[in-house]
C-alpha cells in the first residue's frame, strides 16, 4: 500500500521536474553559483563610480572594489612572450646584445605584417626603406633620426634593436604600449630586410629574458 501511495507522487515530480528544464532552448535555467558564472565585468577605461571602486589599496574592503585597471602581478597575456627584464639603463643596453631574436624565422605573411607595423609606426621617421627620410625626418622638425641601412646598424644586434624599440633611444620614445613583444621582434626582422643582404650580422648568445613563448 505505501509503494502504491508514493509512485504517483514520485511520477509526477519527475514529470514536473522534466517539463520545467525543457521550458526553452534558449532559457540556461537555474544557476547554482550565480557570482561565479556570471562576474562583475570592468571596463578598462570606464569612469569608475567611487563610491563602489578605488584605487587605494588601503581603502578597499567593505563596499569598496580594488581596482587599478592594470593586469595582476606576474600574469602574461595569452600568446605572449615573456617579459623583457634588461633595466632601461646603460648597462641594460650594453646586456642586449646578447639577446638573441625568439623568432628564428619569419614566413611571408608575418613578414607583411611586420611591414605594415613598420610603416605605421616607424616610417613616418625613418621613411618607408629605413633610410632616415620619413616625412618628419625631411620636415626638419626631429633631428638625428637613424639611417638604419648604414653599417652601424647593419652590425646591431637583434636584441640592442629591440631593446632601442622597447624603451626609446635619444629622440625615439618607447613603442612598448603601441607593440607587442612579439610586434617588436617581428619589426627587428623586417629591418634587416631593408638592410644590405651581406652585412646582416645576428646576436650572440641568447639571454633568458626573451627566450620562448610561455
Amino acid at each position: 500500500m505505501k509503494r502504491t501511495t508514493f509512485l504517483p507522487a514520485i511520477i509526477i515530480t519527475a514529470v514536473v521536474a522534466i517539463a520545467s528544464s525543457c521550458d526553452g532552448h534558449r532559457s540556461p535555467g537555474k544557476i547554482y553559483m550565480p557570482d561565479m558564472a556570471y562576474s562583475r565585468a570592468y571596463e578598462s577605461y570606464a569612469q569608475h563610480d567611487s563610491m563602489k571602486f578605488t584605487m587605494d589599496m588601503n581603502d578597499k574592503g567593505g563596499n569598496k572594489i580594488f581596482y587599478n585597471s592594470m593586469p595582476a602581478a606576474g600574469t602574461i597575456k595569452r600568446g605572449e612572450f615573456f617579459p623583457y627584464t634588461l633595466p632601461n639603463d646603460s648597462t641594460g643596453y650594453k646586456m642586449s646584445a646578447t639577446v638573441k631574436n625568439p623568432l628564428d624565422s619569419i614566413n611571408a605573411k608575418d613578414l607583411t605584417e611586420a611591414g605594415r607595423l613598420f610603416n605605421i609606426n616607424c616610417a613616418i621617421c625613418h621613411g618607408e626603406k629605413g633610410a632616415a627620410n620619413g616625412p618628419l625626418a625631411t620636415s626638419g622638425k626631429i633631428g638625428g633620426v637613424a639611417n638604419l641601412t648604414l653599417p652601424a646598424y647593419t652590425a646591431m644586434a637583434d636584441g640592442t634593436m629591440f631593446h632601442s624599440i622597447t624603451y626609446g633611444k635619444n629622440n625615439m620614445g618607447s613603442y612598448a604600449s603601441q607593440l607587442t613583444r612579439e610586434q617588436r621582434w617581428m619589426i627587428v626582422k623586417y629591418v634587416r630586410t631593408l638592410q644590405p643582404k651581406a652585412a646582416g650580422t645576428t646576436a650572440p648568445a641568447a639571454a633568458d629574458s626573451t627566450a620562448k613563448k610561455p
